[in-house]
């Protein structure tokens, strides 16, 4: 019996070892496949397409960084970096990282530059006064408009607190334009902050587009004499923006219904003349940037003035043959892209189709190849340098992710046509090389898979399953919802903008000056009739729209260098590296804690989630947009929430998940009662130093932490908080010393208190940020 234990004992190690020698096998051929194909993506010069990432990353640093960075030390440090990567060029790691870290630094910088830019002071209480200005764009709705108001003089505020530019809607339709000079008497409020932490922040969007406050007119706007000329860039867009109202309304009323506000806002950019329901309907079937002017349309305009300029110019047999006519072509096709972009509203997506067709034609005057991942690395690096604040947007994120996958699937085709003509002139004869008959073979499949992978139906849903793909992470991450049928209507709203909507608007906008445009809107109309009819069907189907939680923070960091791995890297031993990322990104979105209690930054109303594990409203105002966010964060498909709680005049009450009671105070005197019984008190008044509840989330609290969701578990509260400890950046104050504290004694009289609060917190008027989806 015991020479058994002896021999097991012998056998053991043989075994450990060579699994041993497996592992380090595997690991050397790893290694060896790594080493080969970082040679190759090197010998192509791949890497340059991750600079765009770098000076990305350092730009979203800058914008969602709790203090403001030094740019005194962003500056020289980016400087320093790039000069130690050029020394170092021998030593190509070295000099990749330092390259990466000046990247970093310099895109950091171009944040601070671009906020400097644009810094103009921010409304910071209630205003209620008469504005006079000149009116810079007006947006008509199916009931009243909206319009852009840069204000000269507003009673009662000092020059240098006065807005720069604010926002202001009205009841009925404007009897002013675009350039006018008008009075109004007005009610503004402060751009308003996310009202769920991680969720869409209107004020920062705001202050880069220099909006320091929004509101409504109070009065009918009167149009008078300006007191002082205004500038030409004035004059300029508030020309362009009269003609934009003109065609839109015309082609809104050829047309008629929901289907010429479509058609206005493909022709001209004019989204606000579609109703809602209509909106719902595309944005169910996944088509919402029909409404947009998108890289499509961009690239579909241009490509018209180039191909019918340079035809045009062929009929001329001396210009033919003497002058360089397709160079001149795509010159004047540079010019039209500029002016069609201009004309439609200049937003992220068609800005950056503008850049990227800008490069390509430009790659023509320079007889270099035109459609390639380095032009849109150009593109991205254009819209890093002088629109920083756009990556953290949807239509940036999405419109890169979408063509960065149909020009990896390009390049991947031209690749395969390449075997195909490689194979085409191989001998088959030559040494090493494999027979005739097998090369014959092997070059028929390839020609064959390339052929199909490039025309008809299947490239077609090919490229479009690739977009989706890259698109997909970003879209659960912003919006909460996947459409699983957009591979349906992809092509569909393809196939309308190339056969009715850009033809239509080229040809109206030429035919309209002389009334001739209405046949014209008639075929446009039933182009737009017969897609929404199937947007309908979509839209209907069971799974139209898939509801999903929102995602842990971290997880979109994972999934956007997973899109980036796989479209960016051209040999598949890279591409592979993205299953990890995506393994990590998925995990990420999974893990999105569910929240019990959501608040939004003014404590006037709040969410709590009820016995059945479903939210409801605790509250007496109506919040849309508040609601909305919240439904779309807790996977929600509802379109509104049932009331919770009992309400009066003083305040409401409701039970927590965890059996606990929740208070919301909504006038002074409901203090004593509220922190006494209650052990969460929500109010946007500034509580007594008396009220002492388990959790305090008064007007001061929420100062310091904005929007902040709790969720409630055995091993306490969770707290999540929308603004950073500290945070003070110039779209995000720091709140005021009375914002920090409460300095009135518990003894004070209710009257005393409300006395000290002279300014309410108001309720924040935001934007819808699906108005962006797709661009």
């Amino acid at each position: 019996m015991a020479p058994a234990p002896r021999q097991m004992t012998g056998v053991f190690p043989r075994d450990l070892a060579l699994a041993g020698r497996s592992l380090r096998a595997l690991l050397q051929a790893l290694r060896s496949r790594l080493k080969t194909a970082t040679e190759e993506e090197w010998a192509l010069r791949r890497p340059f397409l991750w600079l765009p990432a770098a000076a990305g990353a350092g730009a979203v640093f800058y914008l969602v960084a709790a203090t403001e960075p030094a740019m005194w030390v962003v500056g020289p440090f980016s400087a320093i970096c790039a000069a130690l990567a050029y020394l170092s060029r021998d030593r190509r790691g070295l000099c990749a990282f330092l390259v990466a870290l000046a990247a970093l630094g310099t895109g950091e910088f171009f944040g601070g530059w671009r906020a400097a830019r644009v810094d103009a002071p921010i409304l910071e209480r209630v205003f209620v006064g008469e504005l006079a200005g000149f009116v810079e764009e007006v947006d008509y709705r199916v009931q009243g408009a909206r319009f852009l108001l840069r204000p000269i003089e507003a009673q009662g505020l000092a020059p240098e607190r006065t807005p720069y530019r604010v926002r202001l809607t009205s009841r009925g339709h404007p009897s002013f334009a675009a350039g006018d000079f008008i009075v109004v008497k007005a009610r503004l409020l402060p751009p308003g902050h996310a009202s769920l932490p991680g969720g869409y922040d209107f004020a920062r969007d705001a202050y880069f587009a220099r909006i320091g406050a929004v509101g409504s007119a109070l009065s009918p706007a009167q149009a008078v004499p300006p007191p002082e000329s205004p500038g030409w860039g004035l004059r300029f867009f508030a020309a362009v923006d009269r003609a934009r109202n003109a065609l839109a309304l015309r082609v809104a009323e050829a047309i008629g219904g929901d289907n010429g506000a479509i058609g206005a806002a493909m022709v001209t950019g004019k989204r606000d003349l579609l109703s809602d329901g209509a909106k719902e309907t595309i944005r169910k079937a996944g088509i919402f940037h029909i409404i947009t002017i998108s890289g499509v349309q961009m690239t579909l305009v241009a490509g018209i003035f180039f191909v019918g300029l340079r035809q045009l110019m062929a009929f001329s047999r001396t210009l033919a043959l003497n002058y360089p006519i397709k160079k001149w072509a795509a010159g004047l096709a540079m010019q039209g892209a500029c002016c069609y972009a201009l004309f439609t509203g200049s937003r992220v997506g068609s800005e950056r189709a503008l850049f990227m067709t800008l490069i390509l034609l430009g790659s023509v005057l320079v007889d270099r190849p035109a459609l390639t991942m380095r032009n849109l690395a150009f593109a991205a690096l254009a819209v890093i340098i002088l629109q920083p604040e756009a990556l953290l947007g949807a239509s940036f994120q999405l419109s890169f992710a979408a063509v960065a996958a149909l020009v990896a699937v390009y390049e991947s085709r031209a690749t395969a046509v390449g075997f195909v003509a490689g194979a085409k002139a191989a001998d088959g004869t030559h040494p090493g090389m494999p027979p005739r008959e097998t090369k014959e073979a092997a070059r028929s499949l390839a020609e064959n898979l390339a052929e199909r992978s490039r025309h008809g139906i299947p490239g077609a849903l090919f490229a479009t399953f690739c977009a989706t793909s890259a698109t997909a992470s970003f879209m659960a991450y912003d919006f909460h919802e996947l459409s699983p049928y957009v591979l349906i209507g992809n092509p569909l709203t393809l196939a309308m903008i190339e056969l009715f909507a850009v033809p239509a608007a080229l040809l109206g906008s030429l035919l309209y000056p002389f009334g001739l445009d209405g046949w014209v809107w008639s075929y446009l109309g039933a182009g737009i009739g017969m897609i929404m009819t199937v947007a309908g069907w979509i839209g209907s189907a069971p799974g139209a729209n898939v509801s999903l939680p929102a995602f842990a923070p971290w997880s979109i960091v994972c999934l956007t260098l997973a899109v980036l791995s796989a479209a960016l890297w051209r040999t598949w031993t890279l591409r592979l590296t993205a299953l990890p990322l995506l393994a990590l990104g998925l995990l990420g979105a999974a893990s999105g804690g569910r929240f019990d209690l959501a608040v939004p930054p003014n404590g006037d109303l709040a969410a709590l989630r009820d016995a059945d594990g479903a939210l409801t409203i605790l509250g007496k105002r109506n919040d849309e947009f508040a609601t909305e966010q919240w439904l779309r964060a807790d996977a929600d498909p509802r379109n509104g929430t049932e009331r919770a709680g009992r309400c009066d005049a003083h305040g409401c009450v409701g039970l927590l998940p965890n059996g606990e009671s929740a208070a919301l105070v909504l006038d002074y005197s409901a203090f004593h009662e509220d922190c006494a019984r209650a052990q969460v008190v929500i109010s946007p008044l500034y509580a007594p130093r008396s009220c002492a509840p388990k959790i305090l989330l008064d007007r001061a609290r929420l100062a310091q932490t904005g929007a902040v969701t709790l969720q409630f578990g055995e091993k306490g509260v969770e707290w999540r908080a929308a603004r950073a400890p500290g945070e003070d950046r110039p779209w995000s104050r720091a709140p005021h010393r009375s914002d920090r504290a409460r300095p009135v004694s518990s003894g004070a009289s209710p009257s005393a208190l409300a006395a000290r609060d002279a300014s309410p917190q108001p309720a924040q008027q935001r934007d819808d940020p699906s108005e962006d989806l797709g661009e």
